[in-house]
């Protein structure tokens, strides 16, 4: 039987055939995963279908939007119960890259509800409940526009305060937001978990060890993969993201996520990385749209990178600090992994982040900011 790709090796250079090639590690190619199918229309599933329990201090809903492209998201608008007669600050919230809204974004949403915030857990674009076609492919234009349709939303519901919007991105869509806040203006604040810039580990592969030869090699093998799937009339699947078993598998990051998505504790069945595979050629854009070129124009909003002190991709929201122009803040959890910060209640630190937006999300702060 074939070894599954491990997902350190995936998201070393492309998330389709050629990511074994630039990982570097001996994984063999998965037989490809049959893609998920469309539904006609955007319906959100009934009822609470999360993987956290429910709580007694929100109300919820499920919401659909549109983004500029005409894709219809879906979403889960949370509300604080004990509101009284007032506008909220709200936030928008997704990710990790690969989840959906009833795993680590949910979690982070209901949490922020609780402590007075409108917030918004949503799928990207052709993942989960919300729409796109073909299924299972990410894009660097269309996801970071996909903040942007969140703000959208949340700015029209008449009990938000559409000046206080920020939003949480988290794993690989802490990236597009960073991307979506430096062009959206109406973007307050920002705060980033786990962060991964996916258009730099898929053009550089994992701590930029990819060589010029690789990638040129890699492009090509991108580039004849199109080929086929103009022929066959739809985008080839690539392997699992995920293997079913950890049978033989030692790499402790491949580890790290199997123990997320692939157990009880995290597991949802319409999240790519608990069953599913991206697409074949999903890096192709990735590779060539690096996503932070211009964090330094979120300034003078503010920043919060979080990210574990154990975690593999720590270097990922170190460098973005480097990159970002005050005011800017990095916070490293101790003992925490990359993962630790998707559920870990005990590591995720909600009361910095309920201070960082009380500060900057409040009234005085966010009409300080100019308006552009």
């Amino acid at each position: 039987m074939n070894t599954p790709l491990s997902r350190k090796a995936f998201l070393q250079g492309s998330l389709g055939a050629a990511a074994a090639m630039l990982a570097g590690a001996r994984a063999a190619q998965a037989a490809p995963t049959a893609a998920s199918p469309n539904p006609p229309s955007v319906r959100p599933t009934p009822g609470w279908d999360k993987t956290f329990a429910k709580s007694d201090k929100v109300e919820h809903r499920k919401v659909t939007f549109a983004n500029r492209y005409g894709i219809t998201l879906a979403g889960d608008l949370y509300l604080p119960k004990q509101r009284r007669e007032r506008k909220l600050a709200a936030l928008a919230v997704t990710g990790p890259f690969g989840a959906v809204k009833e795993q680590s974004s949910g979690l982070y949403a209901q949490t922020m509800a609780e402590r007075g915030y409108a917030t918004l857990a949503f799928d990207p674009s052709y993942v989960g409940e919300s729409g796109g076609q073909p299924r299972h492919v990410a894009s660097p234009d269309i996801n970071t526009e996909d903040f942007s349709a969140a703000v959208d939303f949340l700015g029209l519901q008449a009990v938000v305060d559409r000046d206080r919007i920020g939003i949480i991105g988290i794993c690989g869509f802490a990236g597009m937001g960073l991307n979506a806040a430096a062009a959206d203006k109406r973007i307050k604040a920002v705060v980033t978990t786990s962060m991964y810039d996916m258009s730099r580990v898929m053009a550089r592969g994992y701590d930029d060890k990819m060589t010029r030869e690789q990638r040129a090699r890699t492009l090509e093998k991108l580039s004849q993969q199109r080929w086929t799937d103009a022929a066959r009339g739809a985008p080839t699947p690539g392997p699992r993201i995920l293997p079913e078993t950890l049978d033989g598998v030692t790499d402790p990051v491949l580890r790290m996520y199997f123990d997320y998505y692939r157990t009880p504790r995290g597991f949802h069945k319409r999240s790519p990385n608990s069953s599913g595979a991206w697409t074949a050629t999903t890096a192709m854009s990735f590779m060539n749209m690096p996503l932070l070129t211009y964090i330094g124009e979120i300034a003078p909003r503010p920043i919060l990178l979080i990210a574990g002190a154990n975690a593999h991709s720590r270097y990922f929201s170190e460098d973005a600090y480097k990159a970002a122009a005050e005011p800017k803040e990095l916070m490293i959890i101790p003992n925490a992994d990359h993962v630790d910060l998707y559920d870990r209640m005990d590591k995720i630190p909600f009361d910095r982040i309920a201070a960082f937006f009380d500060t900057h999300l409040s009234g005085s702060a966010a009409s300080a900011q100019p308006r552009l």
